[in-house]
Formats: structure tokens, sequence, C-alpha cells
């Protein structure tokens, strides 16, 4: 039972409605796919907790989109973590990696402070959404404000969407062993117009109650395999009435290939190529997000210039 448990509860998004009130929302749990992810590279603990945060929170919001394609979630900081990257296809491939200094987060974890400021710095949160060659891209950008990344996605929907939404993830490590899970609330623009008074102030007490409800979540409840999310959401808002439909797998996947990295290197600039040289003369390429090791012994480098 215990294992059925798990793998009914882990790396998935849970799609739900309050009924009393309409509002729409994601239950995300990540189980295999997130430690896979942070264990990958090794990352020290505070690095692999917020890109743990940062892929759930990409998660959560890609469900909320409809695209076909991808949606990637990145922050750019002054900080000890520099950048995250998190993207999410519309099939639920999820990939994402960080890069920091070692030296700002020696420092950094000698202070005490908000995650962001602390660890991201000063810098932006940008959410994109690229559905092919033939489509335009959509970029949204904000400066990372809040303490934590669900801040900064609070302050992007006030500042650039006008919409209201509520956001909470949580990301704990438990022996050797990640584990991370979200909760989203979103309020939709009234159908047909404008409400009248009597309307407006029961959809705002709604909502006011939604999210009373949903920040009561605990941390446990969030990340707890053993508590299913039909389960939780039925704690949580079950006197308001609660619908779900069908949950959204997800996997841990990585688009990475020879041929991208082949069109990567001739597209490179030859001083750029000579710092992924080895002393043999051949090129290693390591993917960010997978770090798969490619390897291009010298005569395939020239085969390859030589075809472009």
């Amino acid at each position: 039972m215990k294992d059925e448990a798990r793998h009914l509860s882990d790396d998935l998004v849970q799609p739900f409605q309050i009924e009393r009130t309409a509002l729409r929302g994601r239950l995300v749990r990540l189980g295999p796919l997130v430690d896979g992810i942070l264990k990958r590279h090794d990352y020290p603990e505070p690095v692999a907790s917020m890109l743990g945060e940062a892929v759930t929170l990409a998660v959560i919001l890609a469900d909320m989109l409809k695209y076909d394609g991808v949606f990637t979630l990145q922050t750019k900081g002054d900080g000890p973590i520099r950048l995250i990257v998190a993207d999410v296809t519309t099939a639920g491939e999820v990939r994402g990696y960080a890069q920091y200094d070692a030296a700002k987060l020696e420092k950094a974890a000698a202070s005490t402070g908000a995650p962001v400021p602390r660890l991201l710095g000063a810098g932006y949160i940008a959410f994109t959404v690229d559905q092919g060659e033939k489509t335009d891209r959509y970029q949204g950008i904000v400066e990372l404000q809040g303490a934590t990344l669900a801040e900064c996605a609070h302050h992007y929907f006030r500042q650039s969407e006008q919409l209201q939404a509520g956001i909470k993830v949580a990301v704990r490590h438990d022996g050797d062993t990640w584990r991370a899970g979200g909760i989203m609330l979103q309020r939709l623009p009234t159908e047909g117009g404008l409400a009248s008074p009597a309307e407006a102030e029961a959809q705002e007490e709604g909502w006011r109650r939604a999210m009373i409800l949903m920040s009561s979540s605990t941390v446990d409840e969030l990340l707890d395999a053993r508590l299913t999310p039909n389960e939780l959401l039925f704690r949580l808002f079950h006197e308001d009435g609660v619908r779900v439909w069908a949950p959204h797998a997800l996997a841990a996947s990585c688009r990475c290939s020879r041929e991208k990295v082949e069109r990567i290197i001739v597209a490179l600039p030859e001083e750029e190529l000579s710092d992924l040289a080895r002393e043999d003369g051949s090129l290693e390429v390591t993917c960010e997000f997978c770090s798969r090791r490619y390897v291009f012994p010298p005569a395939e480098v020239s085969a390859l210039k030589q075809r472009h």
C-alpha cells in the first residue's frame, strides 16, 4: 500500500476548482523527479533548495497556461546563485539547473535573511513561452522582489498580468531524499463584465477565505506522499466543495542530443571552441541540465566545420 500511495502522490499536477467560488487551482507533488534533478549536480543544499523551488513553481505556472511548446522560468541576479533555469514541456517533461559562486555562497551561508535577497541578490525573474520557430515567443520579466520565488511570482502577477493568484511552495531534504510540493489558486475575471456590488463583495470574501485555507496547508501536508492530493484538497476546501480533474503526469527529461550539440559547435567562434578543447584536441561539451558529456574527436570537429 505504501508504494501504491507514493505512485499516486508523486510527480504530478492535480488541477482543481473550488465549487463555491469557481476559483481554479493546481496542486503539485514532486518526488523522484525533483530528487533526480537536484542530486544529478550535487549542489550545496541552499542552491538545491532554491532550484527545487524554481522547478516546482515552473511546473505550477506551466500547467496553468495553454501552450504547445516549452515554458521556462529563469532567474538572474548578482547574488551567490547567479542563474537558475527550469523548463517544462507541454508533455510534462521537466528539467533545471543552477549556476553559483562558491565563495559568495559560503559568505551568504553565514548570514541571515530571506532566501531571495540573500542568495539571488538583485536581478530579475523571467517567464517565457516558446511554441516553436513559426510563432511569437512570449516573455514576461520583473525584478526580483520578495522573500521567496513564490513571492516574486506574486509580484509579477500584480505588475504584469493584473491577475490575482496565490502560491505556496515547499522544498525539503529528508535524509538522502529531496521532495517538493506546491499549491496555487487563481482568481479568474468575472464572466459577462462587471459584477454587482453584492456579487463583488461575495467574490472578494470567497477569495480571502480560499487564500486563508490555502495558506493553512503545512509543509508536511504539501510533501507527504502518504497523503494523496485529493485527500489534501478535501482537507483544505471540503466546506466550500472541491472538484478535481484528471492529474497530469510529470517526468524528469532532458532534450539535449548530439545533433543539437553539433549545431552549437558549428555556431561557436574559434576562440570559444578553444575553451572546450581537451589536451588531445577533441572537444568536450557537458549539458548543464543533465550533466551528460558529449566528446567530439578532432577529425569529427573538422568534418563538422567543413560541412557547414
